[in-house]
């Protein structure tokens, strides 16, 4: 009987399956990042068989097989703002992270596009800023502004950068108007179809292959134009002494002030103050709000008066409001 062709298949079979093995093994120890095991890393599988020939235990190793794992050039970006920023015309921050999906080290080259199709009108893009602190809102001066072509640094596998694109709103913006802004970022080994090749560029001389996103990716941040103006309306009633509408001494007349806000935004720390006429005397405990009755005492509602007039506090209001105030003054005898 021939041993050797009966060792033959047995030797391949142990082959493959200590091959698969080891293998499977190496790949559920290897880091796990978005696209597996890291660029670069050697998976090596030497087998071993073991037989008898009649003479006694025989162990011999197959040649050592050793495979070099390609990089993989991954991508996304996202955008971190959560909805529409809510702006008007002037400087804006748009939030971006991106994030190295790949198997090895990458930079990635920036593109801000502002000329979306839709837009009711289109930002001028300023600069592209990287989080240089990390705390996730533009810090002028500490950031850094990237120089064109706006490449990121190198990012380790998995690893994320928090990007800033900083725009300006022109003065022709409307309320209500919206825009958005694209950030693209491309590998800089390079992008293309899924499986397309770039021979020797990978990690360790390695090629480098497009993954599933195609090496690029883009996001959207949005701009929402919320304009809001205040508009204040005086008037004045008189009552008389007599019953009537004139405007003589010991007359009281009741000053109406509204505040009416308009737009689609808000405005913060709306504070109206109005200065007691000459000539006239303010009637106390008749200062009111939306009809409501305010002290005239500081600090425990929203109005005031002193020897010189009132104050009245209505903090935050949104547009499409209006809040009404109302004090009495005699006209002095």
């Amino acid at each position: 009987m021939n041993t050797q062709n009966l060792i033959k298949p047995t030797l391949a079979n142990s082959l493959a399956s200590a091959l698969a093995v080891s293998i499977l093994a190496m790949a559920a120890a290897a880091p796990a990042h978005a696209a597996g095991v890291d660029a670069g890393t050697l998976i090596e599988n030497t087998a071993t068989a073991t037989y008898d020939d009649g003479s006694g235990p025989q162990t011999v190793d197959s040649n050592t097989v050793v495979v070099r794992v390609d990089e993989l050039l991954d991508v996304t970006v996202t955008s971190l703002d959560g909805g529409p920023i809510g702006t008007a015309p002037g400087d804006e921050v748009l939030t971006f992270e991106v994030t190295n999906q790949g198997n090895g080290p990458e930079a990635f080259e920036l593109t801000a596009n502002p000329a979306v199709a839709g837009n009711d009108f289109d930002t001028t893009v300023n600069n592209i800023a990287v989080d240089t602190n990390g705390n996730g809102t533009y810090d002028p001066g500490v950031d850094q502004i990237l120089a064109s072509p706006e490449t990121t640094a190198v990012l380790a596998a998995d690893e994320t950068l928090t990007v800033f694109v900083l725009v300006t709103v022109p003065p022709s913006a409307t309320d209500t108007q919206t825009s958005d802004v694209e950030l693209i970022a491309e590998a800089v080994t390079g992008a293309g179809a899924p499986g397309d090749t770039f021979a020797g560029q990978g990690v360790d001389g390695g090629d480098a292959i497009v993954g599933t996103t195609g090496a690029d990716s883009t996001a959207t941040g949005s701009l929402l134009v919320g304009i809001t103006t205040v508009d204040l309306i005086k008037s004045a009633d008189v009552v008389d002494p007599f019953g009537g509408t004139s405007a003589v001494p010991g007359s009281v007349v009741t000053f109406t002030i509204s505040a009416e806000v308009t737009g689609s935004g808000s405005v913060d720390n709306l504070i109206v103050t109005d200065a007691f006429p000459a000539d006239t005397t303010y009637v106390a405990g008749t200062l009111t709000l939306a009809g409501n009755p305010l002290t005239d005492a500081s600090g425990d509602d929203a109005g005031e008066t002193d020897a010189t007039g009132i104050t009245v506090d209505l903090g935050t209001v949104a547009g499409g409001t209006t809040q009404a105030i109302t004090f009495d003054v005699t006209i002095d005898q």
